[in-house]
């Protein structure tokens, strides 16, 4: 089975990448693997705390988990699997898609704002070449309506 790979993250564009990545897999008789990456630098200042601090970032990223995976098993009927990582973001992306063969998309959400697309897209932008599937790059902004239609 072919599976995409979608980024839960706390940006507005993931919300569209799950989109798509839920819609190409159910239309495709594929699955969905949600990975969501906590960044080390986050424990570094509270060594003392860190068991306690990654356990709730881990609830917390369960908990929007739960709310994607609902609304993929009712409504595109596919059920997500997740995988939480700690480290860099796009080393972090580059293991998961080298130990995961099923793995066969790498969806991201792009950003609307003058910025750019965001830092991990352009990141992952310029390592594509390093990639051995392909980047689908869903642009924050598209609608619903234009998901399910290019899906």
């Amino acid at each position: 089975m072919r599976k995409f790979l979608v980024v839960l993250d706390d940006s507005r564009e993931c919300l569209n990448a799950m989109r798509f990545a839920a819609l190409r897999a159910a239309h495709t008789g594929g699955g969905v693997t949600i990975l969501s990456i906590v960044p080390p630098e986050e424990y570094q200042h509270w060594m003392g705390v860190a068991d306690l601090m990654r356990a709730e970032a881990r609830e917390r990223i369960e908990a929007h988990f739960e709310v994607f995976a609902k609304w993929m098993r009712d409504k595109q009927g596919v059920n997500p699997e997740l995988v939480i990582r700690e480290g860099d973001p796009v080393t972090e992306i580059l293991a998961q898609v080298s130990e995961d063969d099923q793995i066969g998309v790498l969806v991201l959400g792009a950003a609307t704002e003058k910025a750019g697309p965001g830092p991990l897209v352009t990141a992952m932008s310029r390592n594509s070449g390093n990639l051995p599937i392909p980047i689908t790059i869903v642009p924050g902004d598209m609608s619903k309506e234009r998901l399910e239609a290019i899906t």
